[in-house]
Order: structure tokens, then sequence, then C-alpha cells
């Protein structure tokens, strides 16, 4: 049976959380204490049901780990051990494209299989620099299954990433791990880089060079040893985004949110909704294992006319929005002059066709949307209603239109609503904690 969700407009958000653990940071953490000596001890773990995915892949590929609740003991063994069945990465383009990259320096067979919104994503882009550092990979028409033989004895390459994406550059530095040599991943366009903070913390000799006409050189000496560390994650500024959003364009709203990862690669959506009008505070600035953290407090602001340059997304900021887009189309819908996203066809390879999704559920909802091949705009201000409107089985795209439903007239149903667990199980009791109705 198909889920649905009855959500209704609010007055206001007002209130203090903690948020659950980073969904990108437990990942790579989880990886990388697998791989080191020792045991370590990962707090506030994220909960969402893609990290399940990866710790459930490392259970079978050997590796001892103690989950319970938000603390997760990963007891490293540096080498893995074949698996003996396919591994399921269930939803998480992070666990196959990152664990590919491992797996790759393991000197035997593995199959990583996912869901069917999984299995429609591309993974040529991991493919081609894997087998260049000698594993070798069968796809279907570079989509997964995948099927992974790999080396002990992985070669060292330069690669420059033809796109911005995390993900690829991940696979390749844990790939990097095993190989025999200094390996140099190039981006032109900066990219999250968790993977770089944690491997410095975990004592992996790594070295990035900035350049200064935009982009980064990352250097990785292999193979590389190191040891297990400790580790408090974060709270995840990405499923803080949909809480902040929802406190700026509700007037009254004041809500405090502790702890949360404040990465400079992760936090320009709260630049953005500053020029829009929010007002966004953040204090108690501290480290985790050389992430950013700390206190963010948001309120709705006095309202503003952002300028035309403020209200375009494009260009090099996108990879660092990439996650919020559907979000910021909505709060653009609320803003004078409306929002153009342009540069955005990630987008369309994401859990759903995020461009369509977005704009079909804005259209339902009374907005005025031009949907273009890379992105979209949307009239704004616009008065939204409650109308019906479909996940697409996105998590991002059932979050984005939970908050268009608390500014909108009316009652607002949301189909598929559950997919909120792939990422943010929470979600909804949060949401209803701070919520005023």
């Amino acid at each position: 049976m198909i889920a649905k969700m009855k959500l209704n407009p609010a007055s206001r958000i007002f209130g203090r959380l903690t948020l659950p653990g980073d969904k990108s940071i437990s990942h790579r953490a989880a990886l990388i204490a697998a791989l080191a000596n020792g045991v370590s001890t990962l707090t506030n773990f994220a909960t969402s049901r893609d990290c399940e995915s990866t710790i459930a892949c490392l259970r079978k590929l050997g590796v001892e780990i103690t989950h319970t609740g938000d603390l997760c003991a990963i007891h490293g063994r540096e080498k893995l051990t074949p698996a003996g069945s396919p591994l399921d990465c269930g939803n998480s383009g992070s666990t196959m494209r990152i664990l590919a990259g491992v797996l790759a320096a393991h000197d035997f067979t593995s199959e990583l299989t996912g869901d069917e919104s999984l299995s429609l994503r591309p993974m040529k882009r991991i493919i081609e620099p894997l087998e260049l550092m000698g594993a070798r990979i069968e796809a279907c028409d570079g989509k997964p299954p995948l099927k992974i033989r790999g080396s002990g004895s992985l070669r060292p390459i330069t690669y420059k990433l033809p796109v911005a994406s995390a993900q690829v550059k991940s696979a390749i530095l844990f790939a990097a791990l095993g190989a025999s040599g200094q390996t140099e991943v190039i981006e032109t366009i900066p990219s999250r880089d968790h993977t770089e903070r944690l491997f410095n913390g975990f004592g992996v000799p790594l070295i990035t060079a900035v350049n200064p006409a935009g982009g980064a050189s990352i250097r990785l000496d292999g193979p590389a040893r190191f040891a297990a560390r400790d580790l408090r994650i974060p709270g995840d500024v990405s499923s803080a985004a949909y809480l902040i959003a929802a406190a700026m364009m509700l007037p009254g709203s004041d809500l405090t949110l502790l702890g949360v990862g404040l990465n400079p690669s992760r936090t320009e959506f709260l630049s953005v909704l500053r020029s829009w009008g929010a007002e966004i505070i953040t204090t108690d600035l501290h480290s985790e294992l050389n992430e950013p953290v700390g206190t963010i407090q948001a309120r709705a602001g006095p309202g503003s006319e952002p300028s035309k340059d403020q209200r375009t997304i494009r260009g090099s900021v996108i990879p660092s929005l990439i996650d919020e887009l559907p979000l910021l189309a909505v709060v653009g819908s609320q803003i004078s002059g409306g929002v153009e996203i342009r540069d955005a066809g990630e987008l369309r390879l994401k859990e759903s066709d995020r461009l369509r999704a977005t704009t079909v559920n804005l259209r339902a909802m009374g907005a005025e949307v031009e949907e273009y091949e890379d992105g979209l705009s949307v009239v704004g201000p616009a008065a939204l209603r409650g109308a019906r409107v479909d996940s697409f089985g996105d998590h991002r795209i059932a979050m984005a239109f939970s908050v268009a439903a608390l500014i909108a007239v009316g009652t607002t149903e949301m189909v598929n609503s559950e997919c909120i667990n792939i990422s943010f199980p929470e979600f909804f009791d949060l949401l209803e904690r701070v919520t005023a109705g």
C-alpha cells in the first residue's frame, strides 16, 4: 500500500533541537574505520537507512560492528574478506560508489546491487578511474549491479574529475589507500571535502593544495596504514536546511539547532537564505576531528527584495547546493521576483528527476514554474495552496514539499512520504515538536 500523509499549515517554528548525525560523514567514517588498525567509536552515527546499508555491507565483508542507537563501534581489520553473496547498497549512491573504491583495492571479486532507483543511476564516472588504477568492473550499460574484480596492487593515477562529485573523488581516494605511490585527484570546481578531513584525522598521508583560480589538487601516498579514532559525528546540516527554511518563511519563528556540522562545502544554502532575508546566526564554533561544528539560530527576517543576481543560482555554487536546490525552489516561490536555477542538470540523475518532481509539485500547489533542461524558474511571491503532491520516492523532494505544506493554505497530502527514512527518519517527529499550528 502506498503511504500517504496529510500536512497542515503552521503559524511558526519555535524550539531547540539536536539533529541526527551527518549522513555523508557517517558513511565515510564507517568505511575509514573499517580499514583502520583498532576500534573506532562513532557517536551520533546517522540513523538513516542509507547508512544502515553501509554498515550491513561492511559486516558482510568481515568487519565486526556493534551498532546500538546512535553509537557505532567498528573493529577495523585493514583488509576485508569476500562477502560470498551480493552486497545490497539499498538506495544509497554513496555506499555503492565509495565502497566500490574500497573494494577495488582488495584482491577478490565483489558484486554491488541496489534498489530499483539506485539501479538506474550512472556509475561510469567511478568505473573509469578505478579501471585506470587496475580494477576490473562489469556493469549494465554503466549502471548497477557492479561486479568488481579488485587488485591487491593498484596503480596510482592522476585524474581530473570531469564533473564536481564528492562521491567520485572519494571512490578514487579510498582506492588510493591501497595503491603503490602517489595518487592525485584534480578538481576544477570544489566538492564536499569530508573524505579529506577524515583521512587527515585518521592519520592518512593526504595533502590538499587549493588552486587560487578555483578547485584543488588532492594527493595521497599509498599504501597507507592508519590507526582507529573516536569521533562524534556532527548533526546533519542538509537535514537542518528544511527546518531552517521553515523558520525563515513563518513570521515569529525562532529555531535553535545544536551541534550542527558547518563544513564550508555544505553551508552555501545559509548564505543564500541570508541574502533572501533570513536571520541566521552561528555560535559555539568548534571542531570535531577536522570538521567545523556549531549552533545555528534561525528566525524569520524582516523581509527584503533580493537582487536578480541573488535570486539566480548557477555556475560554481551548484555542487555546494545540490541537495538543497528543490528546497530553494520552494523558498524562492515566496520571495519578491522568484528564483531561477540553472546548470543543475545533475538533479535529473538523483533518486528521482528532481527538476521534474519539483516542477510538478510546485505547479500542483499553484506556483508558476518554467522547467529547463538544466534547471527551472519560479515566479514569486506565490500564494501556495494545499494539494496532492508526490515524493516520487525521493527523500529530498518529500522534505522540501513538507516545508511547502507549512506555508500553504489548506491541507497537503504527501504520497510516498515514507521515503524520508532514507536520510532523516526523525524528520516528521522533530518537525512536529517545533511546529505551532
